[in-house]
């Protein structure tokens, strides 16, 4: 049987690597996929830029078009990042009756309705493991391996520059800028870090991983996202004193009221698993009703483990190339036409525990004023530290942890602290999540 001819669209990183996975791997992936797979047409911008793969065997073009239309094309591989060229070429390939890979988390998080449409339509594939986690086969853990399951809550370390900052500065006592530099230096975070540190990123995947957690549509502008550039060195080191680890994470909960889609800094106990995953890896933990709690760890980004993911996509597509198009996996785990159309839960209206951290006056009376405010508000404080000012002027410092309460009350609570003459410093706060 002849080999799957291929097209990708992209030629860097991640497209590099998975032309040199299939050439290294290509006996095995045969054997697997039950035809050969192999890279007959490429698109780059610069055609003279050093590679890390062979191209003598392909057509190359600087015209993505042209890989879309050439009529030899099996499956085109969109590996150019962003939501703008990469979705028109996406619809046009679909409209041209080819099978889609992509890896590009912001396509899918954001337009990815009205791919899976089009696609369902056509009847072709659209697949994208390698938009979430890298090498970890997140997605296909969730929509596969865990399909007889009710899937509760999942929460991931889903951003590898967020994570490397945040250990370092742990690990370290690093200042988060100090430590954002090296990241760019290392080539972990881009020149413009937006995406990264605000939590962007990880709001795109977080926006896949609880459509086909829920069978709910992709929601990615109702996505609650606040980054780590606020995380001080105190803050890290105050919550280790407290049993704690800070982690930056995305959150997606199955509710009585609806779903929560979050991604914030979180404290999590030092004794978890995920709170030891540390550096650049990445990590989701999901919670279901059968099977209870599963963790997945593994790189989040590079060369190899993101066109591992690339590669078995392809192997995915080969396989169900003469199969029914209606029995085929669904994109998002439920069928299209049984999506379930839950409320995705406001920030107010969702339940967490905070830690908080003020300066304040140390003169008595204060603490009481803090904790009257809380009370006010059915805030019950579960653990404190106060640390004293190095001068008077300065304030005292005070940590505390409280009980899980509702995410309106809190903000009310922190609005009305602030207000107090002692109160020297604006409240910061960070949601904190057991995890159990």
């Amino acid at each position: 049987m002849n080999p799957v001819k291929v097209g990708l669209l992209g030629l860097g990183t991640v497209g590099g690597g998975t032309v040199n996975v299939l050439a290294r791997n290509a006996q095995e992936i045969a054997r697997r996929a039950g035809r050969g797979i192999v890279v007959t047409h490429a698109s780059a911008r610069d055609l003279n830029k050093p590679r890390i793969c062979d191209t003598s065997s392909m057509t190359l073009t600087a015209d993505p078009a042209e890989v879309v239309n050439d009529a030899d094309v099996a499956v085109v591989v969109e590996l150019i990042g962003g939501d703008t060229l990469a979705l028109e070429l996406v619809m046009q390939a679909i409209a041209n009756g080819k099978h889609v890979v992509t890896a590009n988390k912001a396509l899918i998080a954001k337009h990815g309705n009205e791919i899976f449409a089009a696609a369902q339509k056509r009847g072709v594939m659209v697949a994208f493991e390698a938009a979430v986690a890298g090498g970890i086969p997140i997605i296909k853990a969730i929509r596969e391996g865990l399909a007889g399951n009710r899937i509760e809550w999942l929460a991931g370390i889903i951003n590898g520059t967020g994570n490397f900052i945040l250990t370092e500065m742990r690990d370290k006592g690093r200042d988060f800028a100090d430590v954002l530099k090296e990241a760019q230096q290392l080539g972990y975070a881009e020149a413009d870090p937006t995406f990264d540190v605000e939590g962007i990123d990880a709001a795109h995947k977080l926006t896949i991983l609880a459509a086909i957690a829920f069978g709910i549509p992709l929601q990615f502008d109702k996505v609650y996202t606040e980054g780590i550039s606020a995380i001080s060195g105190s803050d890290v080191s105050y919550a280790e004193q407290l049993g704690y680890r800070i982690k930056h994470l995305g959150i997606a909960r199955h509710t009585e009221n609806g779903v929560e889609l979050r991604v914030h800094p979180t404290l999590i106990p030092e004794r978890r698993l995920i709170a030891n995953v540390d550096g650049v890896m990445n990590a989701v933990l999901v919670q279901a009703d059968a099977v209870g709690p599963t963790l997945y760890y593994g790189a989040g980004a590079g060369a190899d483990p993101t066109a591992s993911a690339v590669v078995a996509d392809l192997v995915d597509v080969v396989r169900a190339l003469t199969s029914d198009p209606e029995n085929r996996v669904p994109h998002l785990a439920f069928q299209p036409d049984s999506l379930a159309d839950l409320p995705i839960l406001p920030m107010e209206q969702v339940e967490t525990a905070c830690y908080l951290r003020m300066r304040a006056a140390d003169r008595p009376g204060v603490l009481a004023e803090v904790t009257r405010i809380l009370g006010d508000q059915g805030i019950s404080i579960e653990a404190m530290l106060q640390k004293e000012p190095p001068t008077e002027e300065e304030g005292a410092t005070i940590i505390m942890l409280t009980q899980t309460v509702v995410e309106q009350n809190m903000n009310q609570a922190i609005e009305q602290i602030q207000r107090l003459d002692a109160v020297l410093s604006e409240v910061t706060r960070i949601r904190v999540e057991s995890l159990g």
